[in-house]
């Protein structure tokens, strides 16, 4: 039995996967955090992890605790996170958590400037349709009252939304790059989008790093309208194989717009050029892992949009 302690539960993704992660048969979970406010509160309770009093309380942590999994705000003097250092116990980022949760499985991880969110829950959202089994993390919507975070044993396949932002405020180095992604999208490089202390090629380079991370004989799928992506491209390391992806073609009537397919005019329920260039982003993620074209187009119709 695995016994995984969560520094700052009451955080969006640490609360999900803290969830998760206690609906699987091996692992207790527990966590501390100096505050939680409903709803998260009666959802830590319903689930039977909320903690028994608020604070941190370093002689809680013993070497009893397999790892120890921390929100990207702990600070670097946490009380608890002393302890677990002092102890020699394995401290976790939450991506790194997420990967070794994962890494049996094939991992989509869907990073860019925007519109991740919304690829991340195309893919889950046709695989569900197809009765595929699959994990995955959406962070974005973490911040919301639904769990959007699965981690199970059967599913051979883990849907990520990845993020350039740092793990943590002590290091900076980019979340997205501990996953290490079998099939990565990146959407698109907004260079506003950056940290107000970081140059635009620094900004740019985060990406660059993130394709470098990518396992062996990975695919990249990326959009063709930016040179920075088409730059990056470019210089992939051989083992991995590139497919751009532009607007697909559509048409629109009666304020409905319709996907045409070679099997026919597909209608959705979502509009827009960037919503369809998420659209085709998924599917050629999709087609990686063995959906057809024909599956993908016959369950995309049904699915609505999300907030990034």
């Amino acid at each position: 039995m695995h016994r995984i302690h969560f520094i700052a539960i009451g955080g969006p993704v640490l609360r999900c996967l803290a969830i998760a992660s206690s609906k699987k048969n091996n692992i207790t979970v527990s966590g501390s955090d100096i505050e939680i406010a409903e709803p998260v509160l009666s959802t830590l309770k319903l689930h039977g992890i909320l903690p028994e009093k608020m604070g941190w309380f370093p002689e809680k942590i013993n070497k009893s605790l397999t790892s120890i999994v921390i929100g990207k705000n702990v600070a670097a003097d946490n009380p608890e996170l002393l302890k677990a250092k002092e102890l020699g116990l394995r401290v976790l980022s939450y991506p790194e958590y997420v990967y070794l949760q994962t890494r049996s499985k094939t991992r989509i991880v869907v990073g860019g400037s925007f519109g991740k969110a919304t690829i991340a829950s195309m893919i889950v959202f046709v695989l569900k349709q197809l009765k595929i089994d699959t994990d995955y993390l959406i962070e974005k919507q973490c911040l919301g009252s639904e769990n959007t975070v699965n981690l199970t044993f059967d599913a051979r396949i883990a849907v990520i939304e990845g993020d350039e932002s740092f793990i943590s405020t002590n290091n900076n180095r980019s979340k997205f790059i501990f996953y290490k992604a079998h099939i990565a999208i990146i959407t698109g490089i907004d260079c506003s989008k950056k940290n107000a202390s970081s140059s635009s090629e620094e900004y740019i380079e985060l990406f660059k790093k993130f394709t470098d991370s990518m396992e062996v004989q990975g695919r990249l799928i990326y959009f063709e309208g930016d040179a920075n992506l088409i730059d990056i491209a470019s210089k992939l390391r051989r083992d991995i194989v590139p497919f751009s992806y532009k607007t697909p073609k559509n048409e629109v009537h009666d304020g409905i717009t319709f996907l045409k397919s070679k099997k026919g005019k597909v209608p959705i329920k979502i509009s827009g050029e960037f919503n369809l260039q998420n659209i085709e982003a998924a599917r050629i993620a999709c087609r990686q892992i063995g959906v057809t074209d024909d599956q993908f187009y016959s369950v995309i119709g049904g699915f609505a949009e999300v907030s990034n």
